[in-house]
């Protein structure tokens, strides 16, 4: 009588295998689903989390800019806001429409790889913006640090720029309980303003680089030295003046 063979034993890392294809599987059917509330979802929920990632990021950034990969989740959400859209509005009806219709070798290889070239391109600008951001792209929160013993200080900043002679030109309004000013560029001290108005220009090219992008800190103090606030300035989203 011949013994009836044991059953082959599956391997530990089937059942992974089997997990991650699914999930792929039903990441691509979201993916691809093509009817206009399935449109309207995704590219609805993409916005969101753009504008989450980027005004978040930015947020962080205006206290911690030495945090480089803010950058990068700040130019994610800002890429996002606009391709999340685009992608489910115009590109995927384009790729389903093209792997129907498509004769020619060329377009269909383009129709079966169009998901990847399509995010390849995404986090390419991705990298880009984040390495090199772009004026619109820079949002500026005032942090606010106060002395639980100090003056209520409203002091703001206000900066204009000059191509023609490359200076940038700040003044602090409403200074009241402001003792003195310290400007400083990635670390480096600049200068400090000890009179009223507090008033002060600087050269571009004294101004250092932080992740691309020339960048200045104005730190607000009192007598004691504490300091009340701190104004952190993109030289590209300054205005002309």
């Amino acid at each position: 009588m011949t013994p009836n063979p044991e059953p082959a034993r599956e391997s530990p890392l089937a059942y992974p295998r089997r997990v991650c294809r699914q999930a792929w599987r039903d990441t691509l059917s979201v993916y691809y689903a093509n009817t206009p509330i399935w449109r309207f979802l995704k590219s609805s929920g993409l916005l969101v989390l753009g504008l989450f990632c980027w005004s978040a990021s930015s947020l962080l950034l205006s206290y911690r800019p030495d945090w480089t990969i803010l950058w990068y989740v700040a130019a994610y959400g800002f890429a996002l806001i606009l391709w999340g859209p685009l992608t489910h509005f115009v590109i995927v009806p384009l790729v389903i429409r093209l792997r129907r219709t498509a004769e020619h070798p060329v377009t269909r290889g383009l129709s079966r790889h169009a998901s990847k070239l399509n995010l390849t391109v995404f986090f390419t600008i991705v990298i880009l913006l984040g390495t090199f951001p772009i004026a619109p792209m820079t949002l500026e929160f005032q942090p606010d640090f106060g002395s639980d013993s100090g003056p209520d200080v409203d002091a703001t900043l206000e900066c204009t720029k000059s191509t023609a002679d490359d200076l940038v030109r700040c003044q602090i309004s409403s200074a009241d309980g402001v003792d003195h000013v310290v400007v400083s560029s990635a670390g480096t001290e600049l200068q400090t303003v000890d009179e009223p108005p507090f008033e002060f220009e600087l050269h571009t090219e004294d101004l250092e680089e932080v992740v691309g992008q020339k960048q200045f800190t104005v730190e607000v103090r009192d007598a004691e030295g504490d300091k009340l606030r701190q104004f952190t300035r993109n030289l590209d989203a300054i205005r002309e003046g």
